[in-house]
């Protein structure tokens, strides 16, 4: 046979040869394992050893500061996992501090979890260098304040911060009575509350605190001048009573009667001591009146433990009738420097303040 005979036999086993290898390799191909796909849900990590390292700082200078820091972690996945929490607040102010940190870390299903977890560095400066920012001393339902005769001025205001602290209370008085107070004004009113101290409001313009219509009179006499002031209502008047004065239940239940038919509230001070004739005609009149109890805001003298700084004023502990509704302690009178008189006060008490 010829070339030419043979070329159409050579071209058919050709294409034939071709068409056998294709089709086992496509048999091979079914045959084979698909490709296994791993799906990772939002938010997780599909290795798994996982690192957290979360830092913050923060650096603050002025007259107040409120940091308030919040890292919250989340980890369910791998097997070893290291989490690594740094919060650094480096703060310097004059006035107020307010400082939150707050860190949640959960690890869930991890065998080996390891959490170096919150480590804080809390760093406050300021000129007084004291622990209560906010004006407390020590206990958190406590602060610290004082009590004054004179006009207070921001040479006296400076004073009692260079050589006690910072107040967050001053007591003042409601008109002058002379050679022993001078009354306040609003300009010191403004100059105290625009530094963020409350004041607490004096009457003292009586020696004579028996009798229930003296009582009704001085009551009277102390809510018209509140009002001339613009003292707003709700705010306590205190009935200074000194140990001097005679004094009996009739005056404190006609003072309680005034004030409870004013806008104002009704609180009185004095020294409060077990033997004392105020501490006597009080709980008389409580006694007879169970409302004033409830409701008349004391101020106690006792015990008398001296004048202190802010930083070392003494734990908490006023001599008052039982059951009575204790507003603060002055525990020291009559300064050397200052002319001021220190206490305490419980912070709840900042509601009834001007």
């Amino acid at each position: 046979m010829d070339r030419r005979g043979l070329l159409p036999f050579v071209v058919t086993a050709f294409f034939a040869v071709m068409i056998s290898l294709f089709t086992f390799s496509l048999m091979d191909s079914k045959d084979a394992e698909p490709p296994k796909t791993e799906t990772v849900p939002d938010g997780q990590s599909k290795s798994h050893d996982s690192d957290i390292s979360n830092e913050v700082k923060n650096n603050i200078k002025g007259n107040k500061a409120n940091v308030n820091n919040s890292i919250d972690n989340d980890l369910n996945n791998g097997k070893e996992s290291q989490i690594d929490n740094n919060v650094t607040n480096d703060i310097e102010v004059n006035v107020d501090v307010n400082v939150t940190n707050t860190i949640k870390n959960k690890a869930d299903k991890n065998q080996n979890s390891g959490q170096k977890d919150n480590e804080k560095d809390n760093s406050i400066g300021d000129k007084d260098k004291e622990n209560d920012q906010d004006g407390q001393s020590g206990d958190d339902e406590v602060v610290w304040g004082v009590d004054s005769a004179s006009l207070t001025t921001s040479d006296l205001l400076s004073c009692v911060r260079e050589n006690f602290g910072s107040p967050k209370v001053w007591g003042r008085y409601l008109g002058e009575k002379e050679g022993v107070s001078a009354g306040i004004t609003p300009e010191e009113a403004e100059l105290l509350q625009g530094n963020d101290i409350k004041l607490l409001v004096i009457w003292n313009r009586f020696n004579d605190a028996t009798g229930l219509e003296n009582g009704q009179n001085e009551a009277r006499a102390a809510v018209q001048l509140a009002k001339e002031l613009g003292i707003p209502e709700g705010v306590a008047v205190f009935a200074d009573i000194e140990p001097s004065y005679p004094v009996d239940s009739s005056f404190i239940e006609g003072w309680y009667q005034a004030m409870s038919e004013s806008p104002y509230e009704s609180g009185i001070y004095g020294i409060f001591d077990e033997d004392k004739a105020l501490r006597k005609a009080f709980e008389q009149a409580a006694a007879e009146n169970s409302p004033l109890l409830e409701n008349t805001f004391i101020w106690t003298a006792a015990p008398n433990i001296g004048i202190t700084a802010k930083k070392q004023a003494p734990e908490y502990k006023p001599e008052a009738p039982e059951n009575s509704l204790i507003a603060g302690w002055q525990y020291g009178i009559d300064a050397k420097a200052c002319n001021i008189d220190t206490n305490l006060f419980n912070k709840d008490i900042l509601d009834v303040l001007w």
